[in-house]
This record gives structure tokens, sequence and C-alpha cells, in this order.
């Protein structure tokens, strides 16, 4: 079965690149839908959506934008163009991959689209700056990024390897019959957040949650992973939440490795999914540093290092109730269906009882705080194991299909 593969390009510059890709995507006996997204000069290809098109699909006349072109202007138009014409396609299936090709204005307009493309759908984008820090052009969306080496800047011997790659890689993905869509009426999938110092009761988790008929989607708490959840709870995929790790929320309040961002934590409360809290992990941040090198500033806490170049300091009293804090602040959206568990034993591996950063006074500090000012629509439930031990996961998961199920 033909598949057809999206490619958003700027035709003024990239032409032959374009071409060649369409070859590519045709050999194989594929179709190539190219979308033109650049604004000034002269396109040297026809495309099968203009950049007037594009330009008219984001709400702009091209010719108005033309007359005082500027990438500050231009840009948001023509990426909201592209966004529409490929949602369409794609709610319609007439689009099975997306592949662009960019520097650093193409990469993040390509990416900008690509974000706004649902999850499951192949994104790939072929860029120059691949091989630097891409977590801006990411974001939370499964975007493959492929590294072009050289500059994308008319064909050679090398060029036409990378984009035949390329182009194989796109046909590969929109061939692949694995459907990711979740039909009205079955089980919620159950998404779940999860941290290293969590794992072995993430598993249990996750076993147990399957012997009682469900799914699960864990995500590694790490700031990109809790808002992907939050992500696809928004879009219906994620029906109902055990968020086991709050990390993302202690390295907002320091603004550190983490970090969550600030809405993380608001949005099963506003749309009244069922959720499990428990702040597993977050009695401690996780900052970049160089290997085994220990910050000033935390030379007085008690520390351990998750990697060479992760150091993990204890948080004192005074520090974790601003952790506290900002867990109340982030839960007043909360109106119902959500239990918090409070794990006496201890929220992580390295906290627990006889572990090195144990610390029973920061622990009751933060448990108090939690207890006298989360939102009376939030139950609190008081648990004396550890976070780890299997009865206090499975009491968290045996409330949270209560929840479903009632």
């Amino acid at each position: 079965m033909s598949r057809t593969v999206a490619l958003i390009i700027t035709l003024d510059t990239k032409d032959q690149e374009a071409a060649y890709l369409i070859d590519q995507i045709e050999s194989r006996g594929n179709k190539a839908l190219l979308l033109d997204i650049g604004v000034v000069g002269t396109p040297g290809i026809k495309a099968n959506y203009t950049r007037a098109q594009v330009a008219e699909a984001g709400g702009s006349n091209f010719s108005e934008l033309l007359a005082n072109p500027t990438r500050e202007e231009a840009g948001p138009v023509m990426v909201h163009g592209a966004i529409n014409i490929l949602l369409k396609k794609v709610a319609n299936n007439k689009v099975h991959a997306v592949l662009g090709l960019g520097g650093t204005q193409g990469t993040s307009s390509c990416c900008d689209i690509m974000q706004a493309l649902p999850y499951g759908l192949p994104k790939i984008m072929v860029s120059t700056i691949a091989s630097g820090d891409t977590s801006g052009f990411v974001g939370i969306k499964d975007i493959t990024m492929m590294f072009s080496v050289s500059d994308i800047l008319k064909l050679n011997p090398f060029t036409r390897k990378i984009l035949a790659n390329a182009a194989a890689a796109a046909c590969g993905m929109a061939e692949v019959e694995t459907k990711f869509a979740m039909e009205k009426g079955e089980k919620p999938l159950i998404g779940m957040s999860n941290l290293g110092v969590l794992t072995n009761g993430a598993m249990h988790a996750i076993s147990y949650i399957e012997s009682k008929g469900y799914e699960v989607i864990v995500f590694h708490a790490v700031g990109s992973g809790g808002r992907a959840m939050e992500q696809m709870m928004k879009e219906g995929i994620i029906g109902a939440v055990f968020d086991y790790a709050m990390g993302e929320i202690a390295d907002d309040v320091w603004s550190v490795l983490r970090a969550g961002g600030p809405e993380r934590l608001t949005v099963a409360g506003k749309l009244g999914i069922p959720q499990v809290l428990c702040p597993g992990g977050a009695e401690h941040l996780g900052i970049l540093v160089a290997p085994n090198v220990v910050p000033d500033k935390y030379k007085n806490h008690d520390y351990v290092f998750h990697s060479p170049v992760v150091f993990v300091p204890r948080l004192n009293e005074e520090e974790i109730v601003r952790v506290a804090r900002s867990i109340c602040d982030r839960l007043q959206s909360t109106k119902g269906n959500a239990k918090f568990l409070i794990p006496r034993g201890g929220v992580g591996r390295y906290s627990k009882v006889g572990a090195s950063l144990y610390d029973k006074a920061s622990d009751d500090a933060f448990f108090k705080y939690l207890i006298e000012h989360l939102p009376e629509t939030i139950e609190i439930v008081d648990c004396e194991e550890y976070v780890e031990e299997p009865a206090f996961v499975e009491r968290g998961v045996d409330l949270l299909i209560e929840m479903i199920e009632s």
C-alpha cells in the first residue's frame, strides 16, 4: 500500500534537495507531498502546497506578507499554515510521515510544525544543528533528529547519501502498520511518572497494574517526561495517572536539571481525571556539575552523586518546605478524584531509613506542610511504608483503579 511522506522545505534554497527526496520516496513506491514554507526568493520547483497557499492556510495574504517580509512576522504565519494543512491531511489518513530539512531557522520552523502533530506520526528532521542540544526543537514530541553533518545547500555525493537515508527512514516509518490510538469505551491508559530512585517500585507497579487488566505508560520524570505525560492527558491519550515521582517539582523550585515547568501537577486536576499522587524523589535535587565536583553552596548538605556529572544534595527542613509549598500551590486546581499518598518510610532510595540521605526532621517538615496545606478536595492517605515497598505501591494502584471504576 502506497504511503505519503509530507516534505516541509524552503524551496528558494533547497529545491535540489526537495527534488532528490521526491525521487527517493517515489522510487520506493510511495508519494511525496511538498509544502513550501519559504517566503522570499524564487522557488526552484513547484510545490503541492505553494508558499501562497501555506500563508493563506495560516490566515494571511501572501502578497501582503511579502510586501515587508520579516522572520518575526512571516515565520509564525507559515508555521501555522503548515500545521493546519498537515493536521487535516493526517486526520484524513492522507499523510503518514513528515520529513523536514533546515539549518537554524528551518529547524526551528519545521520542529514547531512537528510539535503540533499527533504522537505516533513519524517526524524526521534533517538538521545542520542536530549534533548539539536539540531539546528546544524536540520539546515533548516524538521527533527524530538527524544530523546532516554538512550544510544543506545543494547536492553533492555526501548529501545525496544523507538525504537518501532520510527518505528511506521516512518511508520505512510510514509503512509501519502498528497503530497508536485509544478507542472510546476501552479501559483508560494509565500514565505513571518515575525516577531512578523509584524504579523497583515502578516495576512492581507496572506488573500490578497489568494484573488488574490495565496498561500503563511510564514517563521518566526529568522535566520533559512529566510534561509529555500531561500533554497526553490533554490529548485524551491518558485517562488516569499514578504520579509516583515529583523530583520535577523540587528541581523547578531551584531551576535545575529536572525542572518540570509551571504547569506540572496542574493538568489532571483541571481535567478531572483520576489521579493518585506520591512525592517520590522530591527530597533532593539533580544538578549537573563537572565530574565529581561538589558545588560550594551545597558542601554543608548531605549528598550523593547519581552519576559523575549529576550531583544530588538532600534538601534541609527549610528547603523542603519550599517544595511542599509548590506542590500544594499547583494542586489548588484539583477539585476531587485525587488521593495523595504520604510514604513515612522515605520518598526515595537515597533517603529511606538507613540510607545516606535519610533525614527524619526534613521528612517530617515536608509531610507536615503537605498534610496541613493540600486542598481539602484531595484525600490524604498516610502510609508507614517506604515508597518502593510492594504494599505501598499496591495501595496506590488499588486506589486509582477504584476511582476509575467507581
